[in-house]
This record gives structure tokens, C-alpha cells and sequence, in this order.
């Protein structure tokens, strides 16, 4: 199949967390399989743009990425060049895959596919949360959802959810949703790095008492003042935090573990971590902890597990379904003395730990390798294809 994903932002710019590369593994699998895959992207990087060529493919991994300026809007990544590739090149592909809400490129990529006569899916990305609603841009966002993205959505051919309660979430909106289709995301292996270098932040911090690690983007949604919170009950252990600093949270994570006494036993490394810096992390960890007020899937949650390293999850938690089931760590209310009280039975009991991480290790490896990930996604695009063929012979 010929295949065109349509994504507000893409690797190189990592900044932006799981999404960026996550897109890619899937898309970089379908090509694995034999498909010929597309993206359509921009060039935004926070306040930059990535060095990457304009409007015509680079390949990457496989993938022909094709990026576009957004000089103007460009929260909303707004590009008149996208919009012209979009409507004069979708009629030549198969399927379009849309991903993320709220944002110009995926109102456009929908109305392009509509007007091609092209089926298209939406991924939402976890962002059709009702308390993510209410505690971000609520009215823009309901404005939005009710002027655009309930209409794109209703009509696509299919939406895809990361996660059950990610399904849930969707269909609690009361809409005329098409079929639903719950496909995780995958794990990559880990990488190698014995003896690698270790940059001063990290090395700082993989040594001492026993380490708790929350790995991911630093923002409001991700809940870390809720695992500072349950710090002060929690014996002698401390917390790692690193991450991008997508919102300037960061001073405000430091500023609660100041109030509640736990300054010295809080590391916040306010950045991109990645390669060796990201393994001697997940090495030094004995717990890994997200405490999310909402995470459609939990990507870093999956690495960790893949590592063996036990987790921390809170029930809105896309994968905190995954850790309950299989038992690879716990699952606790958001409250902190909840938290605190998970956190201990982990740190407590070493042979325990070790079985659950195990667990983890097994049930990742045995599920959530990519290529499988590609080949159900690539079942999906199949489903829709056929359907929409057999409703064009019969109209």
C-alpha cells in the first residue's frame, strides 16, 4: 500500500516526547513491511526549526519524510505549502493517517482526503481527555472540538486508540464514532552502550540511595508534583526527573519539593535524555514511577518494563492496565499517601521487585515488538481500504 501519515511535527524534534517517536517506529515498521510510506510533517521545533530540507522527500529509515515551513500560527502549525501538497498529491495514496487533534495539519489532511475520495484514520494521541480539557485552554478546545474536530472525526474511516482508556475517554463524548480500533504502541530494543561516556547531569545522579525515575517530557499533565508530593513518606529513597521541559515546569517541580522537605532528595534534569545518558538512568533505577493525570499509552512506562525495571502507574494511565494485569509493578489512586504506600512495597521487597520487572520484561518482549505493532496497523489499513472499494462498486 501507498501510505501518507499526516503529523504537525517529526523527528528531528524531539522535544515534543513520545508522539514524534512513536509515529515514526510505526511508520518506519510498515516500511519494513514492504509498504511505501509518507509523512508529511513540519519543520517547527519549539521557537526553531529543524535543519531538515523543504518540500520535497529526505529519506529517513526508510521513511520519505517531507517537510514544510510554518513561518505564521505556528502553535497551530499552520502551512499553506502542506495544505497545496495535501490536496494535489492524496488522491495518488491508498490511506491517510492522521495524528493529533486541535492542530491546523490535521483539519487540513482531513479535508484534503474527503475531497480525493480517500479514506483516512485520526489517531488522537491521547488528547481527547475530559480533564485535560478542563485543566488546559478548555474553551478553545471545546470551541475547536465542536467546529472541527467532532465532524473529522465522525467521518473518518476509522479512529485509532493506544490504549483502553483511551477507547473509553473517546467514547464518552456521546459521538457517531466509526470503528474503534485499540492498537498499542511498540517498544524498540535497547540499545548498547557499555562504557559509554555519561554526561555530568546523569553521572551526578545514578549513585546513591535507592532511585526512583520519572523519565518524559516535563509538563503540567505528567502529574510529577503528585509523586513530589508523596516523597516525604517514602523512607530514604529520591527521585529522579529528566525530561524536556515543555511548559518551564520544572522550577515549579522544584519550588514543591522545596516546600515539602524533600529539595535533597529531588534530581530534575531539565533536557532531552537519550542514548547512554538514558540507559545509566534506567540502570540506576530500582522503580520506575508516572503518575500521569492522563497518558493515552505510556511509552517510557513500556521501556522501562522492557529494561525489567518494575512500575509505578496511576490508573489514567493508558498501559497502568498492562501492569496490573501482568503484574509488573503496581497500580495506586493519585493521592500522595497512596503513591508513597505503592512506591515502599517495591522499594521494600528486592525478590518481589525483581519477579515484577521480569514479568514486564517477558509480557513486552512477547507483545510490543514493532514489526508486530506495523502488521496488526497494517490489518487496520487493509479493513478500510476494502471497505471503502466495496462501497464504491456499490454506489
Amino acid at each position: 500500500m501507498r501510505l501518507l501519515h499526516v503529523v504537525p511535527t517529526y523527528l528531528p524534534a524531539v522535544r515534543y516526547g513520545g508522539p514524534i517517536q512513536t509515529v515514526h517506529a510505526l511508520c518506519r515498521g510498515l516500511a519494513a513491511n514492504g509498504h511505501d510510506v509518507h509523512v508529511y510533517t513540519t519543520n517547527v521545533d519549539g521557537d526553531g526549526d529543524s535543519d531538515v530540507p523543504l518540500g520535497r522527500p529526505v529519506d529517513v529509515q526508510g521513511v520519505k519524510v517531507t517537510y514544510f515551513p510554518s513561518r505564521v500560527l505556528r502553535r497551530l502549525y499552520w502551512s499553506p505549502p502542506m495544505r497545496r501538497a495535501l490536496f494535489a498529491e492524496s488522491r495518488g495514496f491508498d490511506l491517510l493517517h492522521l495524528h493529533a487533534i486541535y492542530l491546523w495539519p490535521t483539519w487540513i489532511g482531513a479535508r484534503a482526503a474527503r475531497a480525493c475520495g480517500k479514506p483516512y484514520i485520526v489517531s488522537p494521541r491521547g488528547m481527547l481527555v475530559p480533564e485535560l480539557i478542563r485543566r488546559k485552554s478548555r474553551w478553545v478546545k471545546t470551541a475547536w472540538i465542536a467546529l472541527i474536530d467532532r465532524s473529522n472525526i465522525e467521518r473518518a474511516a476509522a479512529v485509532h486508540t493506544a490504549s483502553e482508556v483511551e477507547a473509553r475517554h473517546l467514547a464518552g463524548f456521546g459521538w457517531r464514532l466509526p470503528p474503534v480500533e485499540t492498537i498499542p504502541h511498540g517498544v524498540d530494543d535497547p540499545p548498547a552502550f557499555d562504557g559509554a561516556p555519561l554526561s555530568p547531569d546523569v553521572a551526578a545522579v545514578v549513585d546513591g540511595a535507592p532511585m526512583i525515575l520519572a523519565l518524559g517530557r516535563i509538563s503540567w499533565e505528567k502529574g510529577l508534583d503528585r509523586l513530589i508530593n508523596a516523597l516525604p513518606k517514602v523512607g530514604r529513597a529520591r527521585v529522579v526527573i529528566a525530561g524536556g521541559d515543555a511548559d518551564g515546569k520544572a522550577a515549579y517541580l522544584a519550588e514543591v519539593a522545596g516546600r515539602v522537605g524533600v529539595a535533597a532528595r529531588v534530581a530534575i534534569i531539565a533536557r532531552h535524555v537519550d542514548g547512554p545518558d538514558k540507559e545509566a538512568l534506567f540502570a540506576a533505577a530500582q522503580v520506575f514511577a508516572m503518575t500521569s493525570l492522563s497518558e493515552n499509552f505510556g511509552l517510557a512506562a513500556f521501556e522501562a518494563m522492557r529494561r525489567g525495571l518494575p512500575v509505578l502507574a496511576t490508573p489514567d494511565v493508558g498501559m497502568s492496565e498492562i501492569v496490573r494485569a501482568v503484574d509488573a509493578g503496581v497500580v495506586v489512586d493519585p493521592k500522595p499517601e497512596n503513591i508513597a504506600a505503592g512506591l515502599e512495597s517495591l522499594l521494600a521487597d528486592e525478590a518481589s521487585r525483581r519477579k515484577k520487572g521480569e514479568r514486564g520484561r517477558a509480557h513486552v518482549i512477547a507483545h510490543y515488538g514493532w514489526q508486530a505493532v506495523a502488521s496488526r496497523m497494517e490489518e487496520l489499513y487493509r479493513t478500510v481500504v476494502v471497505r471503502r472499494n466495496q462501497a464504491a462498486r456499490m454506489a
